[in-house]
């Protein structure tokens, strides 16, 4: 049996004849950049979202680099971010001449841990912005971290590209600092047909500035008050999104579904000592399920998963302290213990929403017929 890690075309034949419709729709207005399905797209994010400003960008990477530009971090600055996470949320802080100040993650999560961060921020005078991460569909720690940063008067930027429908104590991520940034990259949970991002915030100031940031700060016919860059999404990715946006909800809950099938599969396997699953949250939107197994046999189930046709991924490979383009900021191995520790053992599985119940049955039944047969609580868990 054939299960890739991810299709799309499962989902998207759903409703194939309304996306073409809604594209169709825009070419033949003649409005492909901003316009009337820009700002639809934008009203309807914020009302799902539950917050007052929603800006279109071109990817979840602009939507950060946006945000950072306009809390005008530069050279000589920092920016306090985890150390485990996808390469962008720091790759944006390099970008504009600022360092990243890694922070180790917590062990439930794998998100930012708020006793590293305190540590951090008291050694670092230079950082100016906390990025945590909203990682796999996962909320933060948000409370924590913002009681943190407040009486510092340091501004948080959510990273919640992976986690568009997760909920922290009842609210949307992306809903608790100074903006939170998104993106709709095919692959995500509200996935676009290209690239394609947005910033939530409660400041009205900040999302005119962010509007303005997305065409390289114009504030008139020629006239810039400052230097911003081409952020803006297409219109043909707002129309595809309206049409996606209308069913996230029931796809969110078929992932959690699934999440929860495939947490009953493997206790019923005996693999809870040998596989360590995801914790649920108060909604976990599970972009990814990320399973940890025992070092010696997390490339033997991945080799096997894949001889067997059945996708899977190793989200992430290595810390970002560990990237060649980071070793002048000096961190070794063994900076960020639990960092370095998943990234040896993390796995993860299919979990779209439209898996069928005999291939989650089939995923689990060949881990089973490939883990070690290693003694029980003969490896701590990661989770």
């Amino acid at each position: 049996m054939s299960i890739p890690l991810l299709d799309l075309t499962r989902a998207d034949a759903k409703f194939q004849a309304e996306l073409e419709e809604a594209v169709l729709g825009v070419l033949r207005s003649g409005r492909f950049v901003l316009g009337p399905e820009v700002d639809a797209l934008e009203q309807e994010l914020a009302e799902y979202i539950g917050i007052d400003h929603v800006i279109g960008l071109s990817s979840g990477t602009d939507a950060l680099l946006a945000a950072l530009m306009a809390l005008e971090i530069g050279p000589g600055d920092a920016v306090a971010v985890p150390v485990y996470t996808f390469f962008a949320t720091a790759g944006v802080v390099s970008r504009l001449g600022a360092r990243p100040v890694f922070v180790d993650v917590e062990p439930r999560h794998l998100c930012m841990d708020p006793k590293a961060l305190i540590t951090v921020l008291e050694q670092d005078t230079a950082i100016k912005a906390v990025i945590p991460v909203h990682l796999f569909g996962a909320g933060a720690d948000m409370e924590a971290i913002l009681k943190i940063t407040e009486p510092k008067g340091v501004p948080v930027i959510e990273d919640a590209a992976q986690a568009i429908g997760t909920k922290i104590g009842g609210h949307c991520a992306g809903t608790f600092g100074l903006a939170g940034c998104f993106s709709t990259f095919p692959s995500k949970n509200l996935g676009g047909i290209g690239d394609g991002g947005f910033l939530s915030t409660k400041d009205a100031d900040f999302a005119e500035k962010i509007r303005r940031m997305r065409n390289h700060g114009q504030t008139g016919n020629y006239e810039h008050d400052f230097v911003g860059g081409n952020f803006r999404i297409d219109a043909l990715q707002a129309a595809a999104l309206r049409v996606k946006l209308r069913r996230l909800e029931g796809m969110t809950e078929a992932r959690r579904s699934n999440a929860a099938r495939y947490a009953e599969l493997f206790a019923a396997k005996g693999l809870t000592d040998k596989v360590q699953v995801p914790e649920d949250q108060d909604r976990h939107c599970y972009h990814q399920y990320v399973t940890h197994l025992a070092v010696d046999d997390r490339d033997r189930v991945k080799a096997s998963l894949q001889k067997q046709g059945i996708g899977c991924a190793v989200y992430y490979p290595a810390p970002l302290h560990m990237q060649p383009c980071f070793a002048h900021l000096g961190y070794g191995p063994g900076a960020f213990p639990i960092a370095e520790d998943a990234a040896r053992r993390n796995l993860a599985l299919p979990i779209y929403p439209d898996l069928r119940a005999d291939e989650l049955t089939s995923v689990v039944d060949a881990i089973a017929g490939t883990v070690a047969s290693t003694e029980p609580g003969s490896h701590s868990p990661v989770w």
